[in-house]
């Protein structure tokens, strides 16, 4: 534990925590109220006092509707009894997966830029992460050739987090197809984040891995309702998997959280209601996405920052390379000198050097203004021509 790195998102915004008059483009988190018929769910289970603990797994009518959800959105099928388990968000799914799979010296391949919780959520199982690097030039997809390069004897699993944050990348069947024969050959298992999953844009529906042949048998998959139902404070979540795995997975989860909260899972019941109300509040949040997207990258190309087109999730990663500055220091100077805050590449691994990660889950007002303060910064700093 004492040599384990702090975030580098967090340790950065503990410093803008300390400081006035900064305008945040930095956290990944919807600016969207929970939509009000699931805030009245959870206000009527309190009403009712109903606030006992839920079986282990969560409550069955939830699960039902995961299920459902599942297999409507991605036709994935998951028997609602014994194949999904409702987590403290996807975060503890992912602490749980790894504690299920891993044995002391196992590898894990960790495709970056990523979230920051990953590889240290592997070195606390003893685990070993290893980084298969992307590429701007590949659309920050995961090429079938790098993977294979990775792999050794030592290899358990893939942690594959499409769409992908910080990039916004995505990967489509086709790439999907392409990876799958290989992961077979080894024998792996793959740990898949598709918390995005809902957010993707320009005509690209999300496919998860587990719809692939040969791929469901050997992926759990994480999801939750954090960034598509804006419900991040509700710490809900949910894993969907084989069996065996799901039942040795909900014993770590039994012992050490017992169950999700129950106003949460109230609250997701009614998110995932059978009526299209549920699709009309991701629909309204994801347009309203995809235009604070569209702007966002045409913004950052007209400043001279090359920004990749992201498909997914509510994150542009704009190239800072042509400025001359490293990510931390040009971030740290558009902070104390700019007053925007924004993330380092870097934070997101190695390869996202000479990257910023800047979310639009933020106001076209909010957006506007930052351009004008980031625009105003490279030109006092002669950043720009």
């Amino acid at each position: 534990m004492a040599e384990l790195p702090p975030s580098g998102i967090r340790k950065f915004f503990d410093v803008v925590a300390t400081m006035s008059g900064v305008v945040s483009l930095g956290v990944g988190e919807p600016d969207f109220k929970t939509p009000a018929h699931i805030r009245k769910a959870a206000i009527d289970l309190l009403e009712e006092g109903n606030t006992r603990y839920t079986a282990n797994l969560g409550m069955p009518a939830l699960r039902e509707r995961i299920a459902h959800y599942l297999d409507r959105r991605f036709q994935i099928k998951y028997d609602a009894a014994d194949q999904i388990m409702c987590t403290i968000g996807a975060s503890e799914a992912i602490d749980v997966a790894f504690r299920t799979i891993l044995e002391p010296g196992d590898e894990v391949l960790v495709i970056e830029p990523c979230y920051v919780s990953y590889k240290p959520s592997i070195l606390l199982q003893h685990g070993i992460p290893v980084v298969v690097t992307t590429k701007v030039e590949n659309d920050f997809k995961l090429m079938p050739e790098e993977l294979e390069k990775a792999i050794t004897g030592k290899t358990k699993a893939v942690l594959l987090p499409y769409p992908n944050n910080p990039t916004g990348a995505i990967m489509e069947k086709e790439d999907l197809k392409k990876i799958a024969p290989i992961i077979k050959k080894h024998d792996l298992l793959v740990i898949s984040d598709e918390i995005y999953g809902e957010l993707t844009y320009g005509g690209k529906n999300h496919v998860s891995i587990a719809s692939i042949e040969g791929m469901y048998e050997r992926t759990i998959v994480l999801n939750g309702f954090s960034k598509a139902f804006a419900m991040t404070g509700w710490r809900l979540g949910y894993a969907a998997g084989p069996k065996e795995l799901i039942r040795q997975m909900n014993k770590i989860h039994a012992y050490v959280v017992m169950s999700a909260p129950a106003i949460s899972q109230q609250a997701a019941i009614e998110a995932l209601r059978e009526d299209a109300l549920c699709d009309e509040d991701i629909l309204a949040m994801r347009e309203a996405y995809d235009e604070r997207r569209k702007y966002l990258v045409g913004e950052l190309n007209r400043l001279g920052l090359p920004c990749f087109e992201p498909r997914g999730a509510f994150y542009v990663f704009p190239s800072i390379a042509k400025t001359g500055l490293g990510s931390e220091e040009f971030c740290e100077k558009l902070l104390f000198e700019g007053g925007v805050a924004v993330v380092p590449g870097s934070a997101f691994g190695a390869c996202g050097e000479g990257f910023i990660r800047i979310s639009y889950a933020y106001s076209m007002e909010e957006l506007g203004v930052c351009i004008q303060k980031i625009e105003a910064f490279l030109k006092e700093k002669k950043l720009i021509s």
